[in-house]
């Protein structure tokens, strides 16, 4: 038994991820906030999470739900103030929490006032030279420079207009078109960017998630390129190298920011959302003079069979060990159909593009709870640091039946409902039963529509059921903590049934029946977490630990 906590915390932590805009609304007007989440700190920590990572909040016009950024270093009147945000900083580590920020370098929103400046600028200025501006193609400029296109749908190029009310340049903007794509050759923007870090880890933040860590750096000459974006939108595929994602040159920018975090004390991380494959390419994002993890998507994204988990579990920890880093584990996050109806999916979902009534293959929602509950199981049992994402921990599936018209993800407008986009997983939380918008405000007033089916799952119901899915995480993150797993390593059981898995780790075993149909005898032993019922055997969909 192991209880001791390691020199560095983000080797082993688990880190909750908070959408503001839907865990809690402390004003009432239908989008959560900074003191919503501060109202409710006492309950992450009672969880038994080690840390928060909280999506944007800055000023933004609210675009991409904030990830179109007006201003780096202030915080939306939707959220709160800066004043807000420094209490919650403090009532975090009061208890115990660290807390890391989104930060979104890739591109702006084009209300930020250096694209203002840009625009009126004009060519070849230096205010244009911050962003990737570029004459068009054709006799009168009249096509974009090139054939890239959005991740979020339709071209990647926009044409300005200037003061006179002509067509002018075309401008870069890799998502929508009201975020251009900052151009990181230039000094100006390598400068920018260390002062806006210096003023939130002034402020007391622990570190920082990088939005699109794997972009910024675009090829010279920006050459035309056709991917499949059907296969990964986030450009992360392994074949041809894109010529705007995972680019060398990245690297650079990495080291630099190491170095600006590596100046404050308290081991401050900084943690990529980098959309690459094969994982041994991901491990160059946390070598030990860059970031010090990576999200693993490609664990995310496998798919629920015995043998892929066993593949992609030694893969990573082979690639990310070779690098002295420790291996993230993640199975939903804000971009992402939720791990509850994911994994019942029978049908391609590529990410991104969401589900809603239309779609094929509808997951079973029971099939998807109790695939759900085994993966969690199971994730929280690995070595490294894990990524819980809000409302997994109440085993919230995706919210399907969103109504066209209420729908607000840039994804939907841009292919014209083609893609339903990510609005399902971001819907706002439910916190009490029987209270208005289940908890999450006083008024009853939702930036999104909550399902009628989540009164059911809302929090204070599970709390006095000790079979719901929070008191499953509970169990699983306190044992995770007194045995040490997130410290151990993995043993691999021979003469397992095919079609499940099982290791040692930490002084007990784990052991997971996937595969459709396939059951397993429970060995002999005490059993300290069942993800569903057990009794001589342990059913398909099921995640057992036990001590023998």
């Amino acid at each position: 038994m192991s209880t001791a906590a390691p020199a560095e915390w983000w080797r082993t932590a688990v880190i909750y991820q908070i959408y503001p805009r839907s865990f809690s609304d402390a004003s009432g007007d239908g989008i959560g906030d900074l003191a919503g989440i501060t109202s409710r700190l006492n309950d992450l920590a009672a969880l038994g999470v080690d840390a928060i990572w909280l999506s944007p909040f800055y000023t933004s016009p609210q675009k991409d739900a904030g990830y179109d950024v007006a201003d780096f270093t202030d915080v939306d009147p939707l959220f709160g103030t800066l004043a807000d945000f420094d209490e919650m900083v403090a009532r975090a580590h009061e208890l115990g929490l660290r807390v890391i920020v989104d930060i979104v370098p890739n591109h702006s929103s084009d209300q930020h006032a250096w694209f203002k400046a840009a625009l009126a600028a004009g060519e070849g200025s230096p205010e244009r030279a911050r962003y990737v501006f570029r004459d068009g193609r054709g006799e009168a400029g009249e096509l974009p420079p090139n054939n890239w296109h959005s991740v979020f749908g339709g071209p990647a190029w926009t044409r300005s207009v200037n003061a006179d009310g002509t067509p002018g340049q075309w401008f870069l903007h890799l998502f929508d078109s009201t975020q251009p794509d900052f151009d990181w050759t230039n000094p100006e923007v390598l400068e920018e960017f260390d002062r806006v870090l210096r003023f939130w880890l002034d402020r007391g933040a622990d570190g920082f998630r990088v939005d699109v860590a794997h972009g910024l750096i675009k090829a010279d000459g920006l050459p035309d390129f056709t991917f499949d974006d059907d296969a990964n939108s986030m450009g992360g595929t392994e074949g041809p190298q894109s010529p705007y994602f995972g680019l060398e040159g990245v690297h650079d920018i990495w080291r630099r920011w190491r170095r600006v975090v590596d100046e404050y004390e308290g081991d401050r991380v900084l943690a990529a959302e980098a959309w690459v494959l094969p994982l041994s390419k991901m491990a160059k994002w946390v070598r030990s003079d860059e970031m010090h993890q990576a999200f693993n998507f490609a664990y995310l994204e496998t798919d629920w069979k015995a043998a892929d988990l066993r593949g992609v579990i030694d893969e990573s920890l082979e690639e990310f060990g070779k690098v002295g880093a420790p291996s993230t584990w993640v199975l939903s996050n804000h971009d992402v159909v939720r791990h509850a109806s994911r994994l019942a999916l029978s049908a391609e979902n590529p990410q991104g593009h969401g589900i809603g009534p239309k779609s094929l293959g509808l997951p079973d929602p029971v099939l998807g709870l109790r695939r759900g509950r085994a993966a969690s199981a199971l994730m929280l049992s690995l070595p490294g640091s894990a990524y819980v994402y809000q409302g997994e921990e109440l085993g919230l599936p995706e919210a399907i039946d969103i109504p066209d018209e209420a729908r607000q993800d840039p994804t939907w407008f841009r292919t014209e409902g083609e893609r339903y986009g990510r609005d399902g997983c971001r819907v706002p939380l439910p916190w009490s039963a029987d209270a208005p918008a289940y908890g999450f405000n006083t008024t009853g007033d939702t930036w999104l529509p909550q399902p009628a089916e989540w009164a059911g799952l809302a929090r204070d119901v599970q709390l006095d059921d000790p079979s719901s899915t929070l008191n499953l995480y509970g169990r699983a993150l306190r044992l995770r903590r007194e045995l040490g797993l997130a410290e151990g390593e993995v043993e691999w059981i021979d003469g397992v049934p095919e079609g499940a898995l099982a290791f040692r780790t930490g002084g007990i075993e784990v052991w997971a029946a996937v595969d459709p149909g396939v059951e397993v005898p429970l060995p002999d032993g005490e059993v300290l977490l069942a993800s569903a019922p057990v009794t001589d055997t342990i059913p398909a969909d099921t995640t057992v630990w036990l001590r023998r």
